[in-house]
């Protein structure tokens, strides 16, 4: 999309050193910039909403809950993930097996809606692989540990996951490869850096941290925090080979196994910003669906209850603003990524470095998105 030297000789800030930070750092240090990414935290993103996510890149089971134009940067960003992985000195986890869906007898009929709704949004975008209707056989074939407790599944093809924390760690490992100034522990206002002229631009990927540049008069669109919780457990018995989704009325869970017989199981989604520890009854609900998945998950060893709030503006879409006034850098809104933050951040990522270097993105463009654009501002917005 950009040659190696299309940001050179420009300076640029980054503030908030999470996953779309990093990401878009090390692509501009790539591109030939300079560099100088801010962040509270440390390099290890223990703030950061990234760190305490499943990182699936489902595209197809997301699209019975999301608009198209995110269904479309999902798969725009799954092959992109790969070229992204390829090109770190250090190794993340990533697969693309599929994801296969569950559910127990007497949810049979909100799995037939499920399945209904995924094979119309098939129909309408040619990208979609069509969802395979499993009977047991098959699904013993698929995922033998699961076969014994259910007698049909639904299985998606194409879709993938990555390791998080792995990929959190390489692009920390990468930003300090590529000379990026990281400033670790260090908490800084975008407007007042963009008062440094120079900066070409100063980007703003805070999350929830930016709720104060998101909630003024001029952007009614205000940023608020959306709270996930997840549970990962060490579990040798199990050997799940792919993401796992049980269709459930009151948790709908997903179980997401990672290397080393590691599994991050989650479902939770309250409207609230409260980073509390994680409360008995949604850890006995989670633990309880789960073993209903597989009995292998009553020896599991917890490692870890978290929570951590998704930045989500109130469309539920990720927005991208670049905010231009004469004799300041420019200054450029990136956040809302929600829940999807994995699936579709490398797609958020190339219209952000479009619109850095050619003030408009073709990509978000044929993505969905909307630009708008006046005397003082232009605005990348989901459709």
């Amino acid at each position: 999309m950009m040659t190696s030297a299309s940001f050179s000789n420009s300076k640029y800030a980054i503030v908030g050193g999470g996953l779309m930070g990093r990401l878009l750092a090390l692509a501009l240090a790539k591109g030939g910039a300079q560099v100088d990414l801010f962040d509270k935290g440390g390099p290890d993103g223990a703030h950061a909403a990234a760190r305490i996510a499943a990182a699936m890149l489902a595209p197809l089971a997301e699209s019975a809950i999301t608009e198209a134009s995110v269904v479309r940067m999902g798969l725009y960003s799954l092959p992109r993930w790969k070229e992204l992985i390829a090109s770190l000195t250090a190794p993340v986890y990533f697969q693309q097996e599929g994801t296969l869906i569950l559910w127990h007898h007497q949810d049979v009929s909100d799995a037939e809606r499920f399945a209904a709704h995924l094979e119309k949004n098939c129909r309408s975008n040619s990208g979609l692989s069509a969802p395979q209707k499993l009977n047991n056989e098959a699904l013993r074939e698929i995922e033998p540990g699961v076969a014994d407790r259910f007698n049909q599944g639904l299985y998606l093809p194409n879709e993938g996951q990555l390791d998080n924390r792995q990929l959190l760690d390489a692009l920390a490992n990468e930003l300090k490869l590529q000379k990026v100034n990281c400033r670790w522990h260090t908490e800084i206002n975008p407007s007042e850096l963009s008062k440094q002229t120079s900066y070409k631009a100063v980007i703003d990927c805070r999350g929830t941290g930016a709720k104060e540049s998101w909630s003024s008069g001029e952007s009614p669109n205000s940023l608020r925090g959306v709270r996930g919780e997840v549970i990962r457990l060490y579990a040798p018995e199990v050997k799940l080979r792919r993401p796992t989704r049980l269709i459930h009325p009151r948790y709908p869970i997903y179980i997401a196994p990672k290397e080393n017989d590691i599994y991050v199981v989650g479902a939770t989604e309250i409207e609230s910003d409260d980073l509390s520890e994680m409360s008995v009854r949604s850890a006995m609900e989670l633990l309880s669906a789960v073993y209903t998945v597989h009995s292998g998950f009553a020896e599991a060893r917890i490692l870890e209850m978290a929570t951590q709030c998704r930045p989500t503006l109130k469309n539920n879409l990720p927005e991208i603003r670049s905010q231009k006034d004469k004799g300041l850098a420019d200054l450029i809104l990136i956040n809302g990524l929600y829940r999807h933050g994995f699936m579709i951040s490398p797609a958020v990522l190339d219209c952000a470095l479009e619109l850095l270097e050619f003030d408009t993105s073709k990509t978000a463009l044929e993505l969905g998105l909307s630009l708008t654009q006046d005397n003082n501002r232009i605005e990348v917005v989901c459709a």
